[in-house]
Order: C-alpha cells, then structure tokens, then sequence
C-alpha cells in the first residue's frame, strides 16, 4: 500500500479540525510521490474519467501535488468493446470489489446500488477515499456510507451526482456553510426538460417528444426513471440533506412525473404566460413556528416566463437556491453527458487527492438538524385548474363556492368558449397560496360539481 492509502489512525482531540486523522503533523507533498487511482466503470462517464487522467496528466500533477496513478479499471465484460482506444488492457479487470480495495482513491461509476455499495464499502474498508457519481445509490444509502467514510477517516465525495458539471452541491455544502438555505427549485433532469421544451416549441405530444429524445441519445430505451421523476427524485434527496442538514432520502420525496402531461396542457400554460417544467422542490418549513421539517418534492410546475428557470431549454439543468443572506442564486450548465460528468468527477478527485497528500480531510455528514420529512400536504402552493364547464348562469358562483368551502381563495378566472361541443364553456381557475392537501380536496370536490363537466388539468404554479 502506497504512503498515501495508510488508514487514519484513531480519532484526535487535539485536531479537532480532522478528528479522523492520526496526531502526526501533515504529510508533505514530496512524500507522497503518487496517489493511486482506480475507476470502477468505464462507460461514456469512466470512458472521460479514464482520458482526462491520461490526456491531463502533468496539469493533475501539479494541482494535486503528486502523481495521480491508475492502477486499475473495473467493467462489466471483459470482451465488451470500451469507449476509448489506447487503454492498456491489462488494467482491466472484472472485480471491482478486488480492485477498490488496492487503491488510494476509488472512482466509483457502475451504478445502480450493486455491486457499487459492495465496491464502496471494500475501499472505505482498505482506507480508500471515494468520489461517486452514483444518486441512487446515496439517496437510499446515504446515512450507511457517510458512516463508513467516518469510521475510516477517509472522504466521501459526490458533485457530479447532481446537475453534471454544474458546481451546486459544493456550494450548498461549503460555500454556503455560514447562511441558511431555506428553499431550493431545480431543474435537475435534462431528458424531461428536453422533452417538455419539445413539446412547448413544437406542439407535440409526450411520446413524440420522448422518441425524438430517444432518437437523439438524451433519453434511455427505457425512459421510466427520468419520465416518471425517480431520477429527480434521488437528486432532490441529496439537495435537501445538504441544504438543510438532516438525513432525507428518496422514499421522503414526493414524486409525480411528467407521464400525464399533455399538449393540450403545455398549450394552456402558454395562453397564461408559463412554461412546463418538472421540478424538484425541497423546503425548510415553520422554521420557529411548528410543525418544523423538510419537505421535498418532485412534480411538473407552471413556471412564469419571467422567471429564470424558464428559459433554461433543451436538455440543460439549473439549479435556483434561495438563502436568508445570499438571497436567490441560481446554478445553470449541462447536467448530464460523459464530458460534463467526467469533469465534476475529476474536479472531485483532485480535492480528494489532495487531501490524501496532506493527510486532511473534507467536510462529513451534516446531519445535526435531524429534522422530519413533512408530507407534500402541508406544503404551500397555488394551483391553476382547467375545468370544461356548463356555459349557462350560476356557474362561477357553484365554483366559487366549492373553492371558498375548502379554505381556498382565488386569484384570477379566465373563461374561454368551449371546443367541446354546444353548451360548454372552458374556465380556468388559479388559486393563491394554500396547502397542497386543500387544493387537492378542491379539485377534488370541483370534479364532483355538477356544472363542471371534466377537470382538464391542475397543474402547480411555482416560481411567483
């Protein structure tokens, strides 16, 4: 084992600011001449990872402090053809388990939980720090690995899980360290965004736009975890811990994906001067006035074209954070592909190295706050509710009155005539802010109104 993989020695009250750490002085750089390096995957993110570790080689040198040496690559097949030409085969290796436990630093980019938590757990165990790009994974076993990484001394990084190359979960968690994040939007899933920004500027419909996503490599064959918001919901688990220092996961996040969205409903949004995005939405809420908690949920939204994340097209991320002393922020770049990852994942290795050099450590698990994850009812929110009406006298009264009853109050009312046939008129409805789980008893109730036709859509208005 290399100077630079030796296991933390047991913890140091007198270092109080790397209590993982044995109490000898920091390593100099000149005693570490190499920092060993393995990567477990090399698909199109470990293909990037693996080139810019050749191609960069003297540039990481330098920022490091010494050598950054892979030792190994771990793929599924070893007759599978690789991303990349001019690897030496003889660093290939089907045992990722085996190889992340003779390395310094693991780079771990299989996905999905296993065998990356099996791999993961052997490198804290082999005093090996780890960079990851896997959300899945440390939405469901977060709390497990940063107990790992702490009882090993070891880092635990994870930026390009979230938004790509966007710089976002860094800043939450150090950069903003001294504010207090109380509520973060994200679009944080390009394929859906690709595919509502299809549907906004062409008129098509969802599995149009879906297979045009397809066709073009943003979408899997599979599309189900990003059309049905389990992508985003992993992400918005891991915004919500960092922002508000309490252990979330993704069975906390309320998910709803953009499988219902129609043209229809895309076109209706533009009538008002808004756009469709799906959203994470994480919040602290009743911050000194109970019930206290985190909320966090994963919908499609009616977004104002005034607004930033509007114009956030194609299969772009943005992340909008808003904190009590930095006020509103907004993170914005290519959320997903090989090259963007790629270089969140060696940004993360070069901090990780450096740390292996100096004999520090990063920033551990915050999770001091504990606080509970609160249900998508009491979260606050507006709705806009496309009723087909009766068109005859009467019917504005019976629903208001419907509204009024669950504790709702309305904003604006738009009355169009109807392309649904004699004696129908189409009314739009948007609310001001109320809970999530009386607007829900709204449409409910509205959709039993005996003048009201059909609810055509309910959509949430985020961003006003």
């Amino acid at each position: 084992m290399s100077q630079a993989a030796r296991p933390a020695g047991p913890a140091n009250p007198a270092n109080p600011a790397n209590p993982a750490n044995p109490a000898s002085p920091a390593k100099s750089a000149d005693l570490v001449d190499a920092v060993k390096v393995a990567v477990l995957g090399c698909g199109t993110v470990g293909g990037e990872v693996v080139r810019l570790l050749t191609n960069s080689a003297s540039d990481l040198r330098s920022r490091v402090g010494a050598r950054l040496e892979l030792v190994g690559v771990a793929v599924k097949d070893l007759d599978e053809p690789l991303p990349l030409d001019g690897l030496d085969r003889s660093l290939l290796t089907e045992d990722a388990v085996g190889l992340a436990g003779r390395a310094d630093v693991v780079v771990e980019l299989m996905g999905p939980i296993e065998p990356a938590r099996s791999a993961i757990l052997a490198a804290f165990a082999a005093g090996a720090s780890v960079v990851t790009a896997n959300k899945a994974l440390l939405a469901s076993h977060g709390p497990e690995l940063y107990e790992a990484a702490r009882a090993a001394g070891v880092d635990l990084y994870f930026e390009a899980a979230v938004g790509g190359a966007i710089p976002i979960l860094r800043p939450i968690r150090e950069s903003l360290a001294g504010d207090t994040v109380t509520r973060i939007l994200g679009i944080v899933n390009g394929t859906t965004n690709y595919v509502l920004d299809r549907m906004t500027g062409e008129g098509l419909e969802l599995a149009d736009a879906v297979r045009q996503a397809q066709e073009l490599g943003y979408a899997e064959a599979d599309p189900t975890a990003d059309v049905d918001g389990y992508d985003a919901a992993s992400k918005a688990a891991i915004l919500a811990s960092l922002a508000f220092h309490t252990r979330i996961s993704a069975d906390d996040v309320y998910r709803e994906g953009i499988g219902q969205v129609t043209a229809d409903d895309v076109a209706a949004a533009a009538a008002t001067d808004h756009v469709i995005k799906l959203l994470a939405i994480v919040e602290r809420r009743g911050a000194g006035s109970p019930p206290e908690g985190v909320i966090a949920r994963v919908h499609p939204a009616l977004v104002p074209k005034s607004h930033p994340l509007a114009s956030v097209r194609g299969a772009f991320n943005a992340i909008y954070v808003e904190a009590a002393a930095a006020g509103e922020l907004m993170f914005y770049g290519r959320g997903a592909g090989g090259r963007p990852t790629a270089s969140a994942v060696v940004g993360d290795l070069v901090t990780v190295a450096r740390h292996k050099v100096s004999g520090t450590l990063g920033p551990g698990e915050s999770a001091y706050l504990g606080l509970p994850a609160l249900p998508v009812s009491q979260a606050l929110t507006r709705f806009q509710i496309r009723l087909v009406v009766k068109d005859q006298p009467g019917v504005l009264a019976a629903v208001s009155r419907v509204i009024a009853g669950e504790g709702v109050s309305i904003e604006a009312v738009r009355q169009t005539p109807g392309a649904h046939g004699r004696g129908l008129a189409d009314l739009t409805v948007v609310t001001h802010q109320a809970t999530e789980g009386a607007l829900q008893k709204t449409v409910a109730a509205l959709a039993g109104l005996e003048v009201v036709a059909e609810v055509a859509g309910a959509l949430r208005v985020e961003g006003e």
